[in-house]
């Protein structure tokens, strides 16, 4: 789908903003709201808009250990690969995965209550994982910038 500058403001703006009304946004954009309903619709249907949710403060949600973990593959079984994937996706703690180039096979962002929780997640959960070699963690002191909205 080719977006034009209409399209980037309406993303822009329901990324900010995922509850604002569609006749709100379609006053924003200048645009009839059953006019912005289907360039919306249309966004959903290309896969431009994947999905709608709320920004939680992880804090607030009793989660106040972040950090960083970079983990190394044993090597690259495709069969104990998928079951790092797996296990990884089904797991609460981790917030995201990223298959990356580098030293490091995979980055993990991983919220968890606190340092002792954290430990658990590495000796009851990740270091059991035949694929993982090792890891290491990075431990997040402060946030600098997040969720900002994907502009192009």
């Amino acid at each position: 789908m080719k977006l034009d500058d209409r399209d980037r403001r309406i993303l822009t703006l329901l990324q900010e903003d995922s509850r604002i009304s569609n006749a709100d946004l379609a006053e924003t954009v200048g645009m009839s709201p059953s006019a912005l309903w289907r360039r919306v619709r249309a966004l959903e249907e290309a896969g431009v808009i994947e999905r709608y949710g709320a920004v939680v403060n992880a804090a607030a949600m009793g989660l106040g250990f972040h950090a960083m973990v970079h983990v190394q593959l044993t090597r690259h079984d495709p069969e104990k690969l998928k079951e790092f994937i797996r296990a990884v996706e089904n797991n609460s703690l981790v917030q995201e995965c990223f298959a990356t180039t580098g030293q490091s096979d995979y980055h993990l962002r991983v919220l968890a209550p606190d340092l002792e929780a954290y430990n658990r997640f590495l000796e009851e959960f990740l270091f059991r994982l035949p694929a993982v070699a090792s890891a290491q963690t990075n431990v997040v002191l402060r946030t600098i910038k997040r969720d900002r909205p994907v502009v192009h």
